[in-house]
């Protein structure tokens, strides 16, 4: 039982303090666009989570968990996941919304809900690493819950529960410093968000294709 605790509080923190392409998003999302979107961007990065943790604990479940370490599936993940990567990337380099600018003027300007959900979903669904670490995740508590798949839904249910609060907690505080930050910081933050997820595009693709 204690295992099982300390092994959820681990996979919790390794998803919310993880600085990958996901973390940067959902902080530029809540800083620019508040808290709603952003938590609409959260919302649907942990459901790419769940799907990603229960097809691989059904790929345990019955047995097939070396589709996984096919090395031509790790190339064309890493291929696919680095070009959304750099398209995701490419549109924050696009012009900073401005505090002079009017709520209504912000808020028409959000992207609509469906596809905040759409982009949290896909962003997290082909980063490469997310798999390699539900992999990881599934493997190290699957063999504690004698490979029970109801059992593992039960347990990582819970856990993305709690990764899913620590994730609003982010966008909530994202949004409140935001009346702190200038039109230029917000810029920047902009900026730095966009080059983070190109470079992490441009590093899996070379990785996994160039490097070899």
């Amino acid at each position: 039982m204690f295992s099982l605790i300390y092994q959820g509080l681990v996979i919790v923190l390794l998803l919310t303090f993880s600085f990958g392409p996901a973390f940067f998003s959902l902080i530029n999302t809540g800083i620019k666009h508040g808290y709603k979107p952003g938590s609409l961007l959260a919302i649907g990065i942990v459901s790419s989570d769940f799907f990603l943790c229960m097809l691989i604990c059904l790929l345990v479940h019955f047995g097939a968990i070396n589709l996984l370490h096919s090395e031509k599936a790790q190339t064309f993940s890493a291929i696919i996941g680095g070009i959304i990567l750099i398209v995701f990337g490419a549109f924050y380099f696009k012009k900073h919304v401005t505090k002079s600018e009017t709520a209504i003027d912000i808020e028409y300007q959000a992207p609509h809900p469906s596809l905040m959900l759409l982009k949290g979903f896909v962003l997290n669904l082909f980063n490469p690493t997310v798999w390699f670490l539900w992999l990881g995740n599934v493997t190290a508590v699957s063999k504690s819950l004698d490979y029970s798949f109801p059992k593992m839904f039960i347990f990582f249910s819970i856990v993305l529960a709690a990764v899913l609060f620590v994730e609003l907690a982010k966008v909530s505080l994202a949004d409140k410093i935001k009346i702190y930050l200038t039109d230029k910081l917000m810029t920047i933050v902009n900026y730095i968000t966009g080059s983070i997820l190109v470079i992490f595009g441009l590093v899996l693709i070379y990785n996994h294709y160039f490097s070899k």
